[in-house]
């Protein structure tokens, strides 16, 4: 078994749609977040990747809501992406920022844009009727 790359990602929702983030030099769409840095715990590293990538503060506990995992995009060596999605509100307006080239509002109907783990989660909210 390859490398697990644990994550943790925000899901914003708005207008049946989710908000999501592209990297400068990628292609593929994913929701925002990342990974934890030492002693962090999933609300801080949440709140610090989503105020690095899109100048926002959350706002209220989290609310986990899922975690899914699927195959690392770009990884040839076999590495999984496990990201424990969780909601929470937030003050501000989301922007890109730092390392984020573009920010899009998605519908299950842009699952071939996204990253693979990310397809999952869009399926997942879809299924549950928050988006379209």
């Amino acid at each position: 078994m390859g490398k697990v790359i644990d994550k943790v990602a925000w899901i914003c929702v708005r207008d049946g749609r989710v908000l999501a983030v592209r990297s400068h030099g990628r292609d593929a769409f994913y929701l925002p977040g990342g990974k934890r840095e030492p002693g962090e715990d999933d609300a801080a590293t949440l709140a610090r990747e989503v105020g690095e990538e899109l100048g926002v503060a959350l706002t209220g506990d989290p609310v986990h809501l899922g975690t899914w995992a699927a195959p690392a995009d770009g990884r040839s060596d076999g590495a999984t992406v496990r990201m424990a999605c969780y909601t929470a509100g937030h003050a501000g307006t989301p922007r890109a920022a730092a390392e984020i080239a573009e920010v899009a509002w998605l519908s299950s109907a842009d699952a071939g844009r996204v990253s693979a783990a990310t397809a999952l989660v869009l399926a997942a909210l879809r299924e549950s009727g928050l988006i379209t």
